[in-house]
């Protein structure tokens, strides 16, 4: 077991409640959104941004606990063909592209949120910034999930 398998237990199970939660939400919000628009014509402006942010957490976090439960897109038909090596050797060189891609995203999410950090969202008055703070939780956990399966990975090698 990884000394990684813990605390990424602990990280996947918050981001499964967080994106549960945000769903349900989201849910709730659009469908209490479409009743006052088209029921008593009275449509509330702060529905589309807060279900926006809902649907980058979903798609974020839900993307990042496809990585650790090893779900995510794969060419799977090819890789299941190569000998134990060139196997090993694709997942993990998968994992250090996840990686690579995952820094790259909170790099710019980071340069992102310093510059929009000042400017409010419209209607509910949170900062802009908080549309890249959620990619960047979830690049985080990316490079953590992906750490767990290299580090298992090699583990297996040497037992």
């Amino acid at each position: 077991m990884s000394v990684m398998k813990r605390p990424n237990d602990w990280v996947a199970g918050a981001l499964t409640v967080l994106s549960a939660l945000s769903l349900i939400v989201l849910c709730v919000l659009v469908l209490y959104g479409v009743v006052m628009r088209y029921v008593f014509d009275n449509a509330p402006d702060y529905v589309e941004p807060i279900a926006l942010l809902l649907v980058i957490a979903i798609a974020f976090f839900g993307a990042a606990l496809k990585v650790r439960d090893r779900g995510h897109i794969g060419l799977d038909s090819l890789i299941d063909k190569l000998p134990e090596k060139a196997y090993d050797a694709a997942i993990a060189f998968q994992h250090l592209c996840l990686i690579a891609f995952s820094i790259a995203v909170m790099v710019g999410c980071y340069e992102m949120a310093a510059t929009t950090g000042d400017d409010p969202i419209p209607i509910i008055g949170l900062p802009e910034a908080t549309r890249y703070y959620i990619p960047m939780i979830a690049g985080a956990c990316i490079v953590l999930f992906s750490l767990e399966h290299l580090l298992d990975m090699f583990a297996r090698k040497r037992t």
